[in-house]
Formats: structure tokens, C-alpha cells, sequence
């Protein structure tokens, strides 16, 4: 053998356990002998996060998605307050109804009154009483009675079953019945009867003055 061939590269050993043999503690694991370099690793300058042009696209994407919403939330609120002034109109509608109905039964009851009435048997006593509380409890609930004499006839109101004269300007002359009206819904008409109004009376004594003026 050449003296080259006979010397011999030195055997080298790692020690790859754990636990120290000798002490018994537990070993910390090495630390990695190469690392590649990271991807920051360069000509040391910071990576670059985003342009000017991508931060505006960000916050113009964000501006309209938060104006969506906002006209979206608008939108429901306005439909729920209608919802709700809905549900309050038909509720209050119900209990009007409700009410003219309770009423209109009751009427036949005024009529007895108005009659007693005439006749004087509501001048005194507790009979006069209970009147005069049944029709302010009525009236605080909404009835209203029309149809006096010297009120202007109207047709929407008032059923005329005589007329006397043939004026243009008739007025109720006689009440045969009060008409009533719960809010705006009329629950029965007046029967009346009409005759002529102050205006047409005037005129029509002016002709006959001008008449027997003439045939004079």
C-alpha cells in the first residue's frame, strides 16, 4: 500500500439522542445548520403590501357596499312605519265600526226620549237623569244628531217627505225625525220637511207687491 491509501479521513459521530446520557437532561433541539434564505431575504428592501390604485378600489368598494345597506335600511324602515300606520288605521276602523254598530241599536232608545221629551215627561225626575247621562255618554263617543228647523236642506243629510213653495233655497220647516251621524258615517237620515228659505219668502213677497202694483 502507498503511504497515501494508508492514512484514513477521521470518523465523525452525531449525537442525536434526546437525553443527555452523562446529566439526564433533556437536550434543546439544534438549530437548523443551513436556512434558504426567507422570502423577504434579498437586496434588503420591505416587501411591497398594496399601490395607492388598490387602497382607492378598496375603499370605493367599501363606500358602496355601506350605501347599499344604508338605502336598504332605509327602505325597511320606511315599509315597516307604513306596515304599522296600516295596522293602526284597519284597527281603529274595526273599533269605529264596531262602535256605529252599538249606537245605531241604541237609536230607537233616543227616539223614545225625544218623544218623552215633548210630551214633558223629562222635565224632572230620574228618568231625566238617565236621559240627559245616555246622551252625553253617546256624545262623547262620537254621535252627532243633525236636522233642525231653519237648517239648510241637504240631500246627503236629510230625506225630505214633504216641500211646500218652490224655492231654490229650501230650509227644513218641519223635524219629524232627527237624523245621526257617527263621525263621518251617517247612520240614519233626518225625515223633514222642507219649505221655502227667508230668501225666496223676500223675493216672492216682491213680486206679489209688484203684482198688485201693477194691477192697479
Amino acid at each position: 500500500m502507498s503511504e497515501g491509501n494508508s492514512e484514513q479521513e477521521p470518523i465523525t459521530f452525531v449525537d442525536n439522542r434526546k437525553i443527555d446520557p452523562e446529566t439526564g437532561e433533556i437536550r434543546e433541539p439544534a438549530a437548523a445548520a443551513a436556512a434558504g434564505p426567507g422570502p423577504e431575504a434579498g437586496n434588503g428592501t420591505e416587501p411591497v403590501i398594496g399601490s395607492d390604485a388598490g387602497a382607492e378600489i378598496l375603499a370605493e368598494t367599501i363606500t358602496k357596499e355601506l350605501a347599499e345597506r344604508t338605502a336598504d335600511l332605509q327602505r325597511l324602515t320606511a315599509e315597516y312605519a307604513n306596515y304599522r300606520r296600516r295596522v293602526e288605521r284597519d284597527r281603529q276602523a274595526t273599533i269605529d265600526a264596531a262602535k256605529a254598530a252599538v249606537v245605531s241599536e241604541l237609536l230607537g232608545v233616543l227616539d223614545d226620549l225625544d218623544r218623552a221629551r215633548a210630551h214633558g215627561d223629562l222635565d224632572a225626575g230620574p228618568l231625566k237623569s238617565v236621559a240627559d247621562k245616555l246622551a252625553d255618554a253617546l256624545h262623547k263617543q262620537g254621535l252627532q244628531e243633525f236636522g233642525t228647523e231653519g237648517e239648510p236642506f241637504d240631500p246627503t243629510l236629510h230625506e225630505a217627505v214633504q216641500h211646500e213653495g218652490s224655492g231654490h233655497d229650501p230650509v227644513i220647516g218641519l223635524v219629524m225625525r232627527k237624523g245621526y251621524r257617527f263621525g263621518d258615517r251617517v247612520l240614519r237620515h233626518a225625515l223633514v220637511g222642507v219649505t221655502d228659505g227667508v230668501a225666496d219668502l223676500v223675493e216672492e213677497e216682491a213680486s206679489d207687491v209688484d203684482a198688485n202694483a201693477n194691477n192697479q
